[in-house]
This record gives C-alpha cells, sequence and structure tokens, in this order.
C-alpha cells in the first residue's frame, strides 16, 4: 500500500500510520505515541509533587519573609530612640481617644462652672438643662464644640504627662532594684506631681483655646468670638492679648494638673499592685478597677483648681480695662466670698463622670498599647 506524501505531518496522520503498521504489518508501535493507564498515572504522579513542591517553596518563602517582618518590627521597637518615644506616643493616643469619647460631658461640665458666675443665690443649673440649652440654642453637634482644641490638648498634654510618669517610674523601679528595695507609694506620687506639672506648662495654650470656644456662646451673641478651629482661637488670642495670654490661668493649671495626676496615676499604679498581689482578678479587671479608683481621687483633688483655672481662663477685660480676678489667690477668695465654699465642688457628679470615664479610657488604652509595643 502507497504512503501518500502529500498529506500534512500533522498528529493525526502520525496515528493513521501507526494503525496501519499494527494492523497490516503487526508492529506494536502504539505504546510509545498512545497513553496508557500507567503513562497517565506516572504523569499525574509527576505533576502533583510538581505542584506539591511548588506549595512548599511558596510557604517556605512567605514564612521567612513573614519572620524577617517580625524581626524588621522588633528591632524597630526595641531600637533605643523608639523605647525612649513609645510611652509619649501611646500616651497621647490613649487621651485623644479619651477625649473624642468624653468631649460632650467637658462642654457640660465647663458651662456649669461658669454659670451664675458672680452671683451667691439664683438658678442652679444640673447637667440635664445645660445640655437642654446647649441643643435648644444651636444643634446637638454643638456639644462636640472645641474637640479640636481638646485633641490638641491631649496630643500635648496627655502625650507629656503619661510619657513622662512612665519614665520617670522606669528610673524610680530601675534605682529601687539596684537597692533591692519596691518603689513606693510616695515614689509613685513624686512622679506623678512631676509629670502633671511639666505637662501642664507644655499644653496650656491649647487648655486655653479649648475654654475660650466652650465659654464662647454663653455671651451676648454681638460679643461672640464665633472661633472656626483652635488654630483660628491661638491665632486670635495671641494678637489680641499678646502671646503670653496664651499661658493665662497657667498656674493654677499647673496645680490643676499636679494634684489630677497624684490622684490618677499615682493611685491607679498603687491600686493596680495591690490588687495583683492581694486578688486573683484578670488583668483587664485589675486595670478597669484601678482606673475606676484613680477617677475618683483625681476628681477628688482636682476639681477646686479645676474651677479656679477655668474662670481664670475664661475672663476677658470689661470696659474699664480690668480684669475680673487678679490671680488664682484673688479667684479663691472672691468665689469663697460672693459664691461660697461649695461652689468650687459644683458639678462634682458631672465631673467625676467627665474624670473616671476620661481616666479609665485613657489608662486602659495606654495599658493595651504599652502591652503590645513591649
Amino acid at each position: 500500500m502507497p504512503i501518500p506524501t502529500d498529506l500534512p505531518p500533522d498528529s493525526s496522520t502520525v496515528h493513521s500510520y501507526v494503525h496501519i503498521a499494527h494492523d497490516f504489518l503487526g508492529l506494536d508501535i502504539l505504546s510509545p505515541f498512545l497513553p496508557t493507564p500507567a503513562r497517565m498515572s506516572s504523569t499525574t504522579s509527576k505533576a502533583l509533587d510538581a505542584a506539591k513542591s511548588t506549595t512548599q517553596t511558596a510557604k517556605s518563602s512567605l514564612r521567612t519573609m513573614s519572620e524577617e517582618t517580625s524581626t524588621t518590627t522588633s528591632s524597630i521597637l526595641h531600637h533605643p530612640y523608639t523605647r525612649l518615644a513609645l510611652p509619649f506616643i501611646n500616651g497621647g493616643l490613649a487621651g485623644m481617644t479619651a477625649t473624642t469619647v468624653i468631649q460632650p460631658i467637658d462642654m457640660i461640665k465647663v458651662r456649669l462652672q461658669l454659670a451664675g458666675e458672680g452671683v451667691k443665690t439664683g438658678p442652679k443649673p444640673t447637667p440635664i438643662s445645660v445640655t437642654r440649652d446647649i441643643i435648644r440654642q444651636g444643634k446637638i453637634g454643638d456639644l462636640y464644640t472645641g474637640l479640636s482644641a481638646g485633641l490638641l490638648r491631649q496630643a500635648v498634654y496627655t502625650t507629656a504627662r503619661l510619657g513622662f510618669f512612665d519614665t520617670f517610674m522606669t528610673l524610680l523601679k530601675t534605682n529601687a532594684e539596684s537597692r533591692g528595695n519596691k518603689v513606693g507609694f510616695q515614689e509613685r506620687a513624686l512622679a506623678g506631681l512631676s509629670a502633671g506639672g511639666l505637662a501642664a506648662m507644655v499644653g496650656n495654650p491649647a487648655d486655653l483655646a479649648l475654654i475660650r470656644m466652650q465659654s464662647d456662646g454663653l455671651k451676648p451673641a454681638a460679643e461672640r468670638a464665633h472661633y472656626r478651629s483652635v488654630v483660628d482661637a491661638l491665632t486670635r488670642i495671641s494678637k489680641a492679648e499678646g502671646i503670653t495670654a496664651l499661658w493665662a490661668g497657667a498656674y493654677p493649671t499647673v496645680v490643676r494638673a499636679m494634684a489630677l495626676n497624684f490622684g490618677q496615676l499615682a493611685f491607679f499604679s498603687e491600686t493596680k499592685d495591690q490588687l495583683k498581689a492581694r486578688t486573683q482578678w484578670s488583668q483587664q479587671t485589675q486595670t478597669l478597677s484601678a482606673s475606676a479608683v484613680a477617677g475618683f481621687f483625681a476628681s477628688f483633688f482636682s476639681l477646686p483648681f479645676d474651677f479656679v483655672k477655668t474662670r481664670l481662663q475664661k475672663q476677658s477685660r470689661g470696659k474699664d480695662g480690668q480684669l475680673p480676678y487678679k490671680g488664682m489667690a484673688d479667684c479663691f477668695r472672691k468665689v469663697a466670698r460672693d459664691e461660697g465654699l461649695l461652689r468650687f465642688y459644683r458639678g462634682f457628679g458631672t465631673y467625676y463622670v467627665r474624670i473616671a470615664p476620661h481616666a479609665m479610657v485613657t489608662l486602659i488604652v495606654a495599658d493595651w498599647l504599652g502591652f503590645i509595643t513591649k
């Protein structure tokens, strides 16, 4: 049988020749060309082995990359400069988180302290009546008036106070351990007082801008400044009253901060250590309980100074060019004489509701950030 030569040498032609050879010549030349079950099994096995090898290689590469990333992250976190900065960064983030949550309560607290200024008798506002008035005059969003100033204050003040406190406590612990002792309450108190005082000086301009923005709505409509933001408030105050005006009320602010930090940080640290030694509570429960105790003592010790600070930072010159108060001592004297001693603790419940949750959120977030960045 003649073999055609004019057909293209494709696979069908080749298979035709193979079948002809097998049928007429008895030649078993199919096996090299036709897949048998054994050959198919071998091919599949090889393909699976190759796929497994590729998968293992990919997993190994990913594991190596993950380990390298983890090593790099760990190296960055444990760099000396990073360890020095982390307490300040964690403190600032914790404070800003807490302020965002607590801002409406802080707004109500300020309005309560400024209501009935200079008058011993008269209507006594309540948190509910103040909230109702704020909403009636504008909208519910007005409760967040001054949030930008509050966030700036936390970015400066809480960053500094928690950062300084953590730094001081680390130094005190190292010094105490070298002598075989433990840090006592006196050392914690000293660290809290020092951290609060230093941070308050740095954060006073933002604190003053916050008070001005929150109290602006109490003025007659024609006298309101209508600050657009904390930057606008700081700029306009410094231009109109001088750069030193940004530190108005700095003395009571520092004293208030020292009292607050003594109550908050010292009692938080001490209570947490006592709970750790005397209870089997979880770390989260210890932190929550210690922060609640710290919030109460922070409120009790700092409210009179916070009251005076608010009055001094809110005041502006009258038509005669004189300020209502000459300083912290003068403010204490006039308020005690004209409004009574209990006026210093007006709004304690609101203040505690503002301070305690703020302290709890701040300390819990700072604790958590400190844990994940060990």
